[in-house]
């Protein structure tokens, strides 16, 4: 795909989110990745080590199930439209073992990493923020123990996960995270982590998957999290941010050179397994369209202030956070970017999860086989 200007896209994105999105048909749907759709497998971890997480409390959850869902926002997440568009029921968190897994299984945690746990505790790099701490391979390891209940011999699984849609999400975020504020240092591992995402994604096609949506790194620097980090660190001239976003542009470089990483990844995996369709979705793409013009899409207008917080210039002060006693959401969660200052809203993943399913921000779209599958 040539490059396209933010201001076609954000067009191109504006006339799809009007459009009807007609069906394809999926089984199950079996999802990977952190907070971002993560819908209650963290709640489980941190009640058996009698920790809390913020995620069981009001107002977590208002605007559509009315009541804390185990999911970081005020709503629904990406891969709960992606369900939602093929009819299957919501993805249940697999470490709650309710009932069967036929229709598909969330194994995504927050605050999961790409890099194994250990590797920061032995750098000195972890803060411990996270009441658990898991990786993408702890929950590979849960879908192959899920396997042998969902098919026996190879040809049935073969068959049953050619008829799935595989999710990997966001997984990244906390390792870049627990290596704020070396820029450097997180640039070096970026290889790394790119390497056992793709490596997941391997796993998951020689079980047999067929079609597998690989989620891009949002622009890290338009967080409001990170954001006001750097107001209490010695870099806080102007040239360190966007004067067209307010974002910090050495973080966006960071987050757009994972990207550019992944998807030659997804490229070479598209090589050897010809058979499937390996989707790259981008998450920077729309989420910059959101931040550059806000209006556009029923935003405030000031798209870094955080729905669910308080205090700071962002509406974010870590210890404050939503969920926490005497803190509150805005009154129309709709109209805001950003719901907690680390996740996003319900309206936010709503529009882009329709991006993705036909287009303009997934290379190629969920449910077009013919479309065209170029550089992002």
């Amino acid at each position: 795909m040539k490059h396209t200007t933010p201001l076609i896209l954000s067009h191109f994105l504006f006339l799809w989110l009007i459009q009807p999105i007609p069906s394809h048909a999926f089984d199950s749907i079996f999802s990977f990745g952190d907070s971002h759709t993560d819908t209650g497998n963290i709640n489980i971890l941190a009640k058996k080590l009698a920790r809390s997480v913020y995620s069981d409390n009001l107002p977590y959850g208002q605007t559509f199930f009315h009541r804390p869902s185990g999911r970081y926002s005020d709503g629904r997440l990406i891969v709960d439209f992606l369900a939602e568009e093929f009819d299957l029921p919501y993805l249940k968190p697999y470490l709650g073992k309710n009932g069967t897994f036929r229709q598909g299984a969330n194994f995504a945690v927050d605050g999961a990493t790409a890099l194994d746990p250990t590797f920061f505790k032995q750098h000195n790099l972890t803060d411990d923020v996270s009441p658990v701490s898991t990786s993408i391979s702890s929950q590979l390891q849960w879908f192959k123990e899920l396997k042998p209940k969902l098919c026996q011999t190879m040809k049935e699984c073969r068959d049953y996960f050619g008829r799935s849609l595989f999710f990997v999400g966001l997984i990244e975020g906390r390792d870049y995270i627990e290596m704020y504020p070396e820029l450097r240092l997180m640039m070096s591992y970026a290889p790394a982590i790119i390497q056992i995402i793709a490596g997941t994604v391997k796993e998951l096609l020689d079980e047999g998957a067929r079609t597998v949506v690989v989620s891009g790194n949002m622009p890290m620097g338009c967080l409001p999290s990170i954001l006001t980090a750097l107001k209490f660190r010695d870099d806080k001239s102007n040239s360190s941010y966007d004067r067209n976003t307010g974002c910090i542009k050495r973080y966006n470089i960071l987050s757009t050179y994972h990207n550019s990483l992944l998807f030659k990844a997804v490229k070479e995996l598209r090589v050897k397994y010809r058979e499937a369709k390996i989707i790259y979705a981008d998450f920077y793409g729309p989420v910059m369209n959101f931040v550059r013009f806000p209006q556009r899409f029923g935003f405030t207008s000031k798209p870094l202030l955080v729905c669910c917080g308080k205090g700071g210039e962002y509406n974010w002060f870590p210890d404050k956070m939503c969920g926490s006693p005497n803190v509150t959401a805005c009154q129309n969660p709709s109209a805001y970017l950003n719901w907690d200052g680390l996740r996003l809203t319900e309206a936010s993943y709503r529009y882009i999860a329709r991006s993705w399913l036909r287009g303009p921000c997934a290379n190629p779209p969920i449910i077009d086989g013919h479309a065209k599958e170029d550089s992002p």
